[in-house]
């Protein structure tokens, strides 16, 4: 059954009888609710003249009527201490007439002196006094009560409800606070009162307060969890749309989407995001970061570099082949690092050059000058605690100052970014946060602000116990949602293989631009990072594994030279005898026989290899060369080998150019000669 509200009986005591009647049986009807202080009154009156019959000139009577007035008025102001003050001073004040008039009219007669003034008139103004605060108490202008009911027990007297909104499973109150008295903050306060007050959870009330006013706040009242059901990824949002375009990763507690916003949005002044993405072991976290991953990775203007060099390809694996670079070691993890560091420069001068001031959807198309677009990049760097450990905890800070302009997210991943494990300027740097369950109250205050905390945000109340709830404070997202709690989509594997499959031909390829600066940066840990077969296939994608620095290819067609026979004596003399018989004047006979010299032999044919596996090709010969205790090689030793790859000496020549700019050769004092750079050289650089 419903519970039934006074403001809902108040409404059926002044609705008229149904079934007919007059005009006296209508007012009769809208009497009824006034007329409990009048019958009290009444009552009084008429019980005083049997007590005076019988208690007339009884001491003992008196002393008792006296001392039963003082007990029943003292009671009627213990039990009203549950209630407001004027409440309870306005039922003492009432019971304490009464009972004195009554007292003495028992005693000396209802007609003796003074009494029966005071009773017409005292007893009418008391009950109309009651009417008038019957009648106060519904306010359909304020929408709450006078004395203020619930808000009065945990500490917000004189607090007005000034509209509210009633959902299935959510409430929604407009408060107006009393100016002067009582502050949002002092709202913020009561929420663990309102909740158990309420016997709902601590998250389930939480309080948004108004920018435009200090007394005004707006309080949500969720009754039952609607989360505590998984929800499947219903698929993708903008299958191959813009990175633009909102990700989605869950919902809220409403049934409204969680999304979140990666670059910036000039028209609406909304900055690109960096996230901090926290949350305890068994929290969800990981899975929270695949669906928001393959939501990334169904857009087409957008590359991914990711790292986890905690747990390898445990969690990033079902979407390596569609990551660009995936680091899943420490070793090129800092090569990540140094190579984000490095492609934010070069990127914002492409950007300058074509006129953008940050990066938008445009800049992936091809330019003006038909040079290629440049897609968003976004570096995604899971367990980032281990990272931040065995290099520096500001090893961020730098990246997320100064990316945003550079068409750069940076999101980092860790079960807790206390001070100990990441520094306070990258946590400011980074802006937004993605809160999953965490051990401790202090936890939440390493990503959620005060408030965000203040209006009701626990993530400390979830634990490990409810995977995937989490809170999303993300730029373009209202603040009425900061504190909301939402949960994850849950994303099958199944899915993960559709989305790397399906939107494999739409992802954009890494730009040029920021290519040539990673690699520079990086060395080997990019020009020869790993590239993962789509599902399916049994080929890698295509390689970018040395920078194509290949420059007017010419394909040479060698011959072999054949050799004459020798010439011998025998055959100069016959040559001489030959030359005496011919008359220089005599016409030259006719030909008798025609001989038919052998036709030249085809040439050997040519290898055919594709750039890449010629790359690898030249590749795999440095490494023969290594192997062979060789630590100088020069353009000509390779030249030596061009069959096995298939191009020019030209094209050889920009092969060994780029080994220098990978990392793989090193200059020396010497004009044409190369150093062979070894790994254990790069571990201890």
């Amino acid at each position: 059954m419903h519970e039934i509200l006074p403001e809902q009986v108040y409404e059926e005591q002044l609705r008229a009888a149904q079934g007919g009647g007059g005009v006296v049986e209508y007012l009769l009807h809208r009497a009824k609710p006034h007329l409990p202080p009048w019958l009290a009154g009444i009552g009084t009156g008429l019980a005083s003249l049997p007590a005076h019959l019988f208690w007339a000139d009884n001491a003992a009577a008196t002393a008792g009527l006296t001392l039963a007035s003082v007990a029943v008025t003292g009671a009627t102001w213990w039990a009203g201490k549950a209630t407001t003050s004027q409440r309870r001073l306005h039922s003492a004040i009432t019971v304490a007439a009464s009972t004195s008039w009554f007292t003495a009219a028992a005693v000396a007669g209802p007609g003796a002196g003074p009494l029966p003034g005071l009773y017409f008139i005292g007893a009418p103004a008391l009950a109309l006094t009651w009417n008038i605060r019957q009648i106060m108490r519904r306010n359909p202008e304020g929408g709450g009560s006078a004395d203020g009911g619930l808000l009065e027990k945990v500490g917000l007297a004189k607090t007005q409800i000034t509209g509210s909104t009633v959902a299935p499973n959510k409430a929604t109150f407009d408060l107006q606070l009393p100016r002067g008295e009582l502050t949002q903050d002092d709202v913020a306060k009561t929420l663990p009162k309102l909740a158990s007050a309420l016997d709902v959870p601590p998250n389930a009330v939480r309080v948004t307060n108004d920018p435009d006013s200090a007394s005004r706040v707006q309080l949500t009242i969720v009754p039952r969890d609607l989360l505590k059901n998984t929800v499947p990824c219903p698929g993708a949002s903008h299958p191959g749309g813009s990175i633009a375009d909102p990700v989605h990763i869950g919902i809220y507690e409403d049934g409204t989407e969680a999304v979140m916003y990666f670059p910036g949005d000039p028209e609406a002044g909304r900055n690109a995001m960096h996230l901090l993405v926290m949350g305890m072991t068994g929290s969800g976290k990981s899975e929270g970061g695949l669906t928001a991953l393959a939501e990334i990775l169904t857009r087409r203007d957008v590359i991914v570099w990711a790292s986890d060099p905690s747990k390898a390809e445990q969690t990033l694996g079902p979407l390596l082949p569609a990551i660009d670079w995936a680091a899943l070691d420490m070793k090129s993890t800092k090569g990540m690092i140094a190579a984000l560091q490095a492609v934010i420069p070069a990127r914002t001068r492409w950007l300058a050059k074509y006129g953008y001031k940050q990066w938008v959807p445009a800049c992936a198309e091809v330019q003006a000058d038909g040079s290629p677009g440049m897609p968003y990049l976004i570096g995604w760097f899971e367990e980032a605690a281990k990272t931040i450990r065995e290099t520096d905890d500001d090893v961020f800070t730098g990246i997320a100052q100064e990316a945003r302009s550079a068409g750069v997210s940076l999101i980092v991943s860790m079960q807790r970014a206390s001070a100990n494990q990441v520094s306070t300027d990258t946590r400011a740097s980074l802006g937004s946060s993605w809160v999953y369950g965490v051990r401790t109250e202090r936890d939440a205050t390493f990503a959620l602000d005060d408030d965000v905390l203040d209006a009701g945000a626990a993530p400390h109340v979830w634990k490990d116990k409810k995977p995937g709830y989490c809170y999303l404070v993300v730029n373009g997202i209202p603040e009425t949602f900061w504190a909301t709690p939402a949960r994850g989509y849950l994303t099958a594997r199944e899915y993960l293989d559709w989305v790397v499959l399906a939107f494999d031909p739409v992802r954009m390829a890494i730009d040029h631009t920021t290519e040539t600066a990673a690699a520079k940066a990086a060395g080997r840990q990019f020009t020869q990072r790993t590239r993962y077969p789509v599902p399916g296939t049994d080929q890698p994608q295509e390689d970018t594994a040395m920078p194509d620095t290949t420059y007017n290819q010419i394909e040479d067609d060698e011959y072999e030279d054949f050799e004459a026979e020798p010439i011998t004596d025998e055959v100069d003399d016959e040559y001489d005898e030959a030359l005496d018989d011919i008359d220089p004047e005599e016409e030259l006979p006719h030909p008798r026989q025609v001989i038919h010299f052998a036709e030249r032999p085809p040439a050997a044919p040519k290898i055919q290899l594709s750039p890449t596996q010629a790359r690898h090709a030249m590749e795999e010969l440095l490494d023969e060369f290594e192997a062979e205790g060789r630590t100088i090689v020069r353009p000509a030793d390779f030249m030596e080998h061009c069959d096995r790859h298939g191009r020019s000496r030209s094209w050889v020549s920009g092969q060994v150019a780029a080994f220098v700019i990978a990392g793989r050769l090193a200059e020396t004092t010497e004009t044409g000669e190369y150093r062979i750079v070894r790994d254990d050289e790069d571990e201890a650089a």
